[in-house]
């Protein structure tokens, strides 16, 4: 099987219906470390695009939702990790054209690339199908993830609600370690260590994120502190 071949088959998969204009989805998955003709206008439409569906849907989904708690759900949906995850969940990784560098450092797993390729793929969509077709996959990626949001509940960021907790419970709050930056200054990636000591009973929770930047990988590695907890209250 050709690489021409192995694309057009992946599309036909992930989209529901072969494209018609199989160069702008390679155009979609070329990061600009391989190629001057790469990803970034489609990724900049596919992002308006992607906001667009997602806010008609939330507002026809949640009627009684108000403007913030419509844009605070929204933001929960579209920002990088999410993007990235259903990314990786369609295998784009493994379709994407990356530069010698991106290649020996792990780019088809990194979570800026994967979530600007998902965006970009959606903007080449839109292009070639027309609005109905983009509308169409956005909610078949975003269906699990849309079901999931509770509006009425508040939706503060991690580190937040992680800092409330602990606050509640008499604990210390949380100390956030900056263990790496690797990249090109347009293009980082940061990883960082979240550690919460348990002054009430000993102890120690230690988490990890990563993001493309340090608030970014703050929250992940609040989230996974959050579920770390949450695991140790059920057990």
């Amino acid at each position: 099987m050709t690489a021409g071949d192995r694309l057009e088959q992946w599309l036909a998969s992930v989209l529901g219906a072969a494209p018609r204009q199989q160069e702008l989805f390679e155009t979609a998955l070329t990061h600009r470390s391989a190629h001057s003709r790469h990803n970034e206008r489609l990724e900049f439409l596919g992002d308006a695009v992607l906001n667009l569906i997602i806010a008609e849907e939330l507002y026809r989904r949640f009627p009684q939702a108000a403007e913030g708690s419509l844009s605070r759900l929204r933001s929960r949906l579209v920002s990088g990790p999410p993007l990235a995850q259903i990314g990786a969940e369609i295998g784009i990784g493994g379709m994407l054209r990356l530069g010698s560098g991106e290649l020996k450092t792990g780019g088809f797993r990194r979570e800026s690339i994967l979530a600007d390729a998902t965006e970009a793929l959606i903007g080449a969509w839109y292009l070639d199908a027309g609005v109905d077709a983009a509308r169409e996959l956005i909610l078949r990626l975003f269906q699990s993830r849309i079901a999931a949001l509770q509006p009425h509940v508040e939706l503060k960021d991690a580190k937040t609600r992680l800092q409330e907790l602990l606050q509640g419970r008499g604990e210390e709050l949380p100390v956030y370690v900056l263990e790496s930056t690797e990249g090109e200054p347009h293009e980082q990636t940061f990883r960082v260590r979240c550690e919460v000591r348990f002054a009430t009973r000993g102890g120690s929770v230690v988490s990890e994120g990563e993001g493309s930047s340090r608030r970014g990988a703050e929250q992940q590695a609040a989230e996974a502190a959050l579920r770390q907890l949450s695991a140790r209250t059920v057990s």
